[in-house]
């Protein structure tokens, strides 16, 4: 019989570890494999309008002519096996492998052949056991379509297979279900950038800091053009070490383009390469690299920054696209200090904390002008103290507000530095006019700052004005939504309805805020002072009892009081101190 050909969904599938398992037990196996056929497989196919072309002992092969009913079937298949082995010890599972593929193929007695054939057998090798890998063909068929949510695994040279096969893992959760997975975001009404973390082709992990610091530079130059909706660092950069799909990215981020690229450092020599594409279309639409002295950092940054805004929009003013030229210092010594501090700073340990303020501190003796350091110093103080990691002296608090002061007067036009150090005289010094003041300075340089949002949501709750601090909040929630520090903004967010009176609305704030870091002491106070307005005392005396075992000092009104007098008055702190009292908190 002549052959036929046709495309087609083609399904392959084996028994992971079958070999053991026929050796351990070969009648048991092969009867419990006779009755999934019978009970789950040869329904699913039916079900779903495939034909099962042969079965090899250990595994089968199926055709589909649709990805979504290849797909449905697969999941479900994968689902009954995971209910039916939840009972079964762990050296008696059966458990499946599937790849799954689309091309075309010869029919011949029934029987399939090709290249397309031979993919799905390779992609289910690289499955793991109950789990489902599918060609990049197939993926894109089924977005939009299907709940399934995929990690790309990128190109693979699969054994006999002549071309690299670019390849993804079916998500065990659908993306509704996945409790981890972030939400899709609409596009803003400008454009949107995502700056992923670049590739560290130095060759040397020990270097990531200067890498990552790199990308952080070029992400902050760009955020400063007002006309531009920046996603924050800290959420591209969950990002790190992961093979990623740009246009998965950009629906988890809701961007329209992403920045790719690459560092290398060869002796005093730095190589820069990026990208630029166009997610919607999948076009490179700007490539570009960049070679120069080390010396010349912060030019070659600016020139990747001043590249990319123009590529994105060719009629931008050249005033415009200077603004994202900024050098942060020009004592390199003094920099590399600062990464090395940031790097320590977002570990959010007691000793990174330590490590980052003695290495900001050399940076400053380095460099007394630099106010970008002067202002992280400060930062890392009002986290010390709220945390509670042997909080600071009299002297210290003294010094840190004086740098932050420092800061403000010599970072002027660095909004970074102008909100840390705002921060700094806001948390510590219960200086909030001034600190809101030099906020909004740092948000009129850079308007897509999460951070100075986020900034600006506290200190209007100090000042009694919650509709601000809400707003400011929701800001910085949606420039950075996978951000690392996002539980800072969930709190601030939970600060403004507390003082706005939507103590349900707080709590559900605070309750997210603690979902992400657990062991920050300001959102278990908050907990305890909203339970005590909720009139929910045997809960709000756990979390106390959760604040002492975290080592927090005695949990008292008259503690608290004394405790934030240096930040926090009037109505604010007065709703802390009622919620305390209801909630039974002792008063000495």
């Amino acid at each position: 019989m002549a052959s036929t050909r046709r495309l087609a969904a083609i399904l392959a599938a084996d028994v992971a570890g079958y070999s053991r398992l026929i050796g351990a037990d070969e009648e048991g196996t092969l009867g419990r494999l006779r009755a999934l056929r019978a009970e789950l497989i040869d329904p699913k196919i039916a079900e779903h309008h495939g034909r099962l072309v042969k079965t090899t002992g250990d595994g089968l092969l199926v055709e589909f002519s649709s990805v979504v009913d290849a797909l449905r079937c697969t999941t479900k298949v994968q689902a009954g096996m995971a209910e039916r082995n939840e009972t079964v010890p762990a050296d008696k599972r059966i458990e499946f492998r599937i790849g799954i593929n689309v091309g075309d193929i010869a029919v011949e007695d029934g029987d399939i052949f090709g290249d397309g054939v031979n993919v799905a057998a390779r992609l289910e090798g690289l499955a793991e056991p109950g789990g489902i890998c599918v060609s990049a063909r197939v993926q894109e068929d089924a977005v939009g379509k299907l709940d399934l949510a995929f990690e790309d695994m990128r190109e693979q040279q699969l054994r006999n297979i002549a071309r690299p096969i670019r390849t993804y893992r079916v998500a065990k959760e659908r993306r509704t279900e996945a409790a981890k997975g972030p939400a899709l975001l609409p596009l803003p009404d400008k454009p949107s950038l995502a700056v992923l973390p670049f590739q560290n082709m130095i060759g040397d992990a020990e270097q990531d800091y200067f890498v990552d610091g790199v990308v952080e530079e070029i992400t902050t130059a760009i955020s400063r053009l007002p006309w531009l909706f920046v996603i924050a660092r800290n959420s591209s950069f969950t990002y790190k070490g992961k093979a990623v799909d740009v246009k998965q990215v950009a629906r988890e981020l809701g961007v329209r383009y992403v920045l790719e690229g690459s560092v290398r450092k060869a002796g005093n020599r730095v190589r820069i390469t990026g990208q630029l594409i166009d997610t919607a279309t999948g076009a490179h639409i700007w490539a570009d690299r960049f070679d120069g002295a080390l010396d010349d950092i912060f030019e070659l940054q600016d020139q990747v920054a001043s590249s990319v805004a123009g590529a994105i929009e060719p009629k931008l003013r050249q005033s415009e696209i200077e603004r994202a030229s900024r050098k942060p210092t020009e004592n390199l010594d003094a920099y590399d200090l600062y990464l090395r501090a940031l790097a320590q700073f977002h570990k959010l340990t007691p000793a990174g904390g330590d490590e980052a303020v003695r290495l900001l501190r050399q940076a400053l003796r380095l460099d007394p002008g630099y106010a970008l350091a002067a202002g992280l110093a400060g930062w890392c103080c009002v986290y010390q103290r709220a945390q509670g990691w042997g909080p600071p002296s009299d002297e210290e608090i003294a010094e840190s507000v004086g740098l932050a002061r420092q800061a403000i007067e010599m970072g002027r036009d660095d909004p970074d530095a102008l909100w840390m150090a705002a921060w700094t005289i806001g948390g510590v010094a219960g200086e909030h006019a001034a600190a809101a003041e030099a906020i909004d300075r740092a948000l009129a340089l850079n308007p897509n700052s999460a951070h100075a949002w986020m900034a600006k949501g506290w200190i209007a709750a100090f000042l009694d004005r919650p509709r601000v601090a809400i707003d400011a909040a929701e800001n910085a929630i949606r420039l950075s939504p996978l951000d690392p520090l996002s539980y800072l903004f969930k709190l601030a967010l939970a600060r403004g309805y507390l003082i706005d009176g939507d103590y349900e609305e707080a709590m559900a704030w605070v309750d997210r805020s603690l979902r992400e870091q657990p062991r920050f002491h300001p959102s278990i106070r908050n907990k305890v002072a909203l339970c005590g307005h909720l009139g929910r005392r045997e809960e709000a005396q756990r979390w106390v009892q959760r604040l002492q075992e975290l080592g927090a000092l005695s949990m008292t009104v008259s503690g608290f009081t004394t405790y934030s007098a240096r930040f926090s008055s009037g109505r604010p702190r007065d709703l802390m101190v009622e919620g305390f009292r209801k909630a039974g908190v002792p008063e000495e």
